[in-house]
């Protein structure tokens, strides 16, 4: 597998089934997961993208949409934060069979904030590979199949995005004490004709990065969904971030989970129509 992504599909349609907004009888929780209907040459193919913090939930949502996980083919995990990958003990104790899981090969390196709490990956590899877990862990892109691909480690490039604060700690190979960036923080890309679809997690590489990281991979980014991060950003860097997004082509924002209210009511005013909020039992449609 490489990183190119030759070829588009045919659409798309994204179920939220994590999420801290939601209605009706569906729960919410913090965390974000999406399961990916993608439909190519007459088959759908179900991809699922992050696990939020807890599966009960999730396993309640799919029974009221009137799904399930079974044909699901990989996991794509966005980090190793624990409301993006709590769920998946829980997904591979359902599933009760091996599958594919990418990801960076940070994933289970400690991450945590002070006074001490660990936000990382709440399971060990082993228990999750006697599960079933099967992972593949790469700073590359890689593609999942034809026309979705990772995006791979994401290079912090944008000046929109210099001020974005480090606020997680790790150990470094020698022991030491160390402010963690987050490079594992990597998104999909489904490459559709009229242009990308971008799903990220927290966003942690910036949007404004991940977006021209995109870009290059799989050519111009129609839409952008998940978390982008921006709850503790300044209202210039918000606006900053709008700007940038409109000139990189991006017609359509769908936001929540760690965007943050004055982030989403800037991406309202400035998007329009082209603008939608997550909430658990949604379901997004491409084109």
């Amino acid at each position: 597998m490489s990183g190119s992504s030759e070829g588009t599909v045919d659409g798309l349609e994204v179920y939220v089934l994590a999420e801290e907004h939601a209605s009706g009888m569906f729960w919410a929780q913090h965390g974000i997961s999406f399961l990916l209907k993608v439909h190519s040459g007459g088959q759908v193919h179900e991809i699922l993208f992050d696990t939020g913090n807890s599966w009960e939930p999730i396993e309640h949502n799919l029974r009221l949409l009137g799904e399930d996980l079974s044909g699901v083919k990989a996991v794509v995990l966005s980090h190793r934060h624990y409301d993006h990958t709590g769920g998946l003990k829980g997904l591979l104790t359902n599933l009760n069979r091996e599958i594919t899981i990418i990801s960076h090969p940070d994933l289970f390196r400690p991450n945590f904030v002070l006074p001490l709490r660990e936000i990382g990956i709440p399971f060990t590899r082993a228990e999750l590979e006697d599960l079933g877990a099967r992972f593949l862990l790469t700073r590359d892109p890689i593609e999942v199949m034809s026309g979705v691909v990772t995006t791979g480690e994401v290079p912090r490039t944008s000046e929109v995005e210099r001020e974005m604060t480090i606020e997680t700690y790790t150990v470094d190979e020698d022991g030491r004490l160390v402010r963690d960036p987050i490079m594992d923080d990597v998104s999909l890309v489904v490459k559709l004709r009229g242009g990308s679809v971008v799903l990220t997690g927290c966003s942690h590489a910036g949007v404004v990065n991940i977006v021209k990281r995109a870009f290059e991979i799989a050519g111009p980014v129609r839409a952008v969904m998940g978390g982008f991060h921006l709850i503790s950003a300044s209202e210039e860097r918000i606006e900053a971030t709008v700007r940038a997004l409109q000139d990189l082509g991006v017609e359509q924002v769908i936001t929540g989970h760690c965007t943050g209210l004055t982030a989403e009511c800037a991406f309202r005013k400035a998007y329009g129509k082209g603008f939608a909020q997550l909430a658990v039992g949604k379901v997004f449609r491409f084109p």
